[in-house]
């Protein structure tokens, strides 16, 4: 590769897509996972303070029920770990908000303390990459807490109530375990050999970044399940198999690339890949794959890398948090414009008239993605769902005041609604969310509809367009800096590859360490680089640098391959 700099032209601001955010997806292949177990950890607490007749306190345990939506593509190990901090967190959060509000009436205090929470909120759920639905839980909770008549002494008792309601959404959340322990390995399997399918029947770039970004996550998802099982062995095979095919087929989609005797284009048949991929998913046995000369040695070099992430996975990881809140990291300015986004939110909400401006601050919090399109691209689903959603809630609200009983019902259908239709897109999700969190009120007593439908409707105006415009003003100049890191990080990690390869003799654990290596660098090389495509004022980006890396990379990852046996030795010399 070439040391010179090639880099692509400055470009400050980009067009903004209108019609692309808002076409609907496939529907995720667990959809029904979150959505099942909202409904379930909901319910059991709902009953239970009908039971009571107390159902004025269903919003604090409903923040220990949002909880059971976490953690659902987590191995069960450690979706336990998982939740049970997300728990913590909640309550954390709650108490901070409810003590505020018992100490405190001022709305402009108040807002301060929401929109620090959402900063918070924002930066450590990125940083600890605790996946769907991110921090926007955290922040709807605690923002609606803020705003909720506290006595200073009601609150142990209402932190209670969360925890109760969150130990019920940890066993909701871990409970499969008992019945299918490998659920979530099989399910991340699956994904890898649709990718796979999805390669060979289309190679390119995107198909393969695609495929090796779901192999990622399928090693990820089978090293942190704990010990291995007949199961966890037969779908570490699978992986391989998966593993292969890329690196026999990349050679060739590089122009005057070697293509390798094992192209897949050629030899792989992909409707048979999507026919393992349905039966890894099912409850039936995990289909054979074929054994590859080299597979052995792979699953050796895989136990022994588990081996070490007992010893060592717990410490990276605090090490990786660290550096991701440390000064410098590309998640400081995105917490900077959560900030300052959701403080103005709600400040232009009180001005406006809003008595309780706690949606503003939600709706601002619930835009910030990675960059500057995506936040415009949520910021078009928000604020499409919610007036859409506001008009159910009007349909839905005579119904709901009928009884108690109706208006738990609508609560559980729109929870179950919003979790099978928001992987389709956010705004059909959204749709749903709203009359569900506007429903949430009505257990603390009937407000007048036109005033609460009002507010929301302009609180979504007003947290869409602060919102928006926050993240333009606030610049996020690190993110191509955080891209030149990760090319760093992967030029690094391909040269320990090649080093791995030239040793006379290297052990399968070390080129396996060092091929896992290269791949996660890969994904997190172009995740980069997506991100910073999206970013404003940006500094021009090195993408020809990118493209040739991620070329050398993969050709390297398929060079390992060759020497561990997976796929046929390459016909021609220089595929690292």
């Amino acid at each position: 590769m070439s040391d010179t700099t090639i880099r692509s032209r400055r470009a400050f601001v980009r067009r903004l897509p209108l019609a692309a955010p808002l076409r609907l997806a496939r529907p995720s292949d667990m959809w029904f996972k979150p959505a099942l177990s909202v409904v379930v950890a909901t319910a059991v607490p709902d009953l239970v303070l009908f039971a009571m007749d107390r159902l004025d306190l269903v919003m604090y345990t409903m923040a220990g029920s949002l909880c059971a939506l976490y953690g659902h593509n987590l191995p069960y190990a450690r979706r336990a770990r998982a939740v049970a901090g997300v728990v913590v967190s909640m309550v954390i959060g709650l108490a901070i908000s409810l003590v505020a509000a018992s100490l405190t009436g001022s709305t402009a205090v108040l807002i301060a303390v929401g929109a620090l929470l959402a900063a918070g909120q924002k930066v450590l759920c990125d940083a600890t990459r605790i996946g769907p639905p991110g921090p926007l839980i955290f922040t709807f909770i605690t923002s609606a807490a803020l705003f909720a008549p506290q006595h200073l002494g009601q609150v142990p008792g209402h932190l209670a109530l969360t925890l109760a309601a969150g130990a019920v959404s940890w066993l909701v959340a871990v409970g499969p375990a008992a019945i299918r322990r490998e659920g979530p390995e099989r399910r991340a399997t699956a994904r890898a050999l649709d990718a796979a399918a999805a390669y060979v029947t289309a190679p390119g770039h995107r198909t393969r970044h695609a495929a090796v970004a779901a192999v990622h996550a399928a090693w990820q998802a089978l090293l942190a399940a704990g010990r291995p099982t007949p199961v966890r062995r037969a779908l570490e095979r699978l992986v391989v198999h998966a593993e292969a095919i890329l690196a026999g087929g990349v050679l060739g989609d590089f122009p005057g690339g070697p293509l390798s005797a094992a192209a897949p284009t050629t030899a792989v048949d992909p409707d048979r890949l999507r026919a393992w991929a349905g039966q890894t998913r099912a409850r039936g046995p995990v289909p054979t794959a074929p054994t590859a000369p080299g597979a052995a040695e792979e699953l050796f070099g895989t136990e022994a890398e588990r081996a070490a992430r007992r010893t060592e996975g717990r410490r990276d990881a605090r090490r990786t948090l660290l550096r991701s809140l440390a000064p410098g990291s590309p998640l400081l300015p995105i917490g900077a414009r959560a900030l300052i986004g959701c403080a103005l939110a709600g400040y232009v909400s009180q001005a406006a008239g809003v008595g309780r401006p706690y949606w503003a601050i939600v709706t601002a919090a619930s835009l910030y993605q990675a960059n500057v399109t995506l936040t415009w691209n949520r910021a078009l689903q928000r604020t499409l769902g919610n007036l859409l959603g506001v008009l159910v809630f009007a349909a839905v609200l005579p119904v709901s005041r009928t009884g108690p009983l109706a208006l738990i019902g609508f609560c559980l259908l729109f929870g179950f609604a919003a979790e099978a239709l928001i992987t389709r897109n956010y705004w059909l999700g959204s749709i749903a969310v709203t009359p569900m969190a506007l429903l949430v009120l009505e257990f603390g007593g009937t407000q007048p509809a036109g005033e609460l439908i009002g507010d929301r409707v302009l609180d979504t105006v007003i947290g869409a367009a602060v919102g928006l415009l926050a993240a333009v003003l606030v610049t996020n100049r690190r993110a191509t800096g955080h891209l030149e890191k990760a090319l760093t990080a992967t030029d690094r990690a391909r040269a320990h590859a090649v080093h791995a390869l030239a040793a006379p003799q290297p052990t399968p654990a070390a080129l396996d360490a060092a091929r896992r290596r290269l791949t996660g660098s890969l994904v997190e090389l172009r995740e980069a680089h997506d991100t910073a495509a999206g970013e404003w004022w940006q500094r021009a980006r090195p993408q020809e640098q990118v493209l040739a890396a991620e070329q050398a990379g993969h050709r390297t990852l398929a060079a390992t391959a060759k020497r561990q046996g997976l796929i046929a030795p390459a016909q021609e010399n220089g595929a690292v």
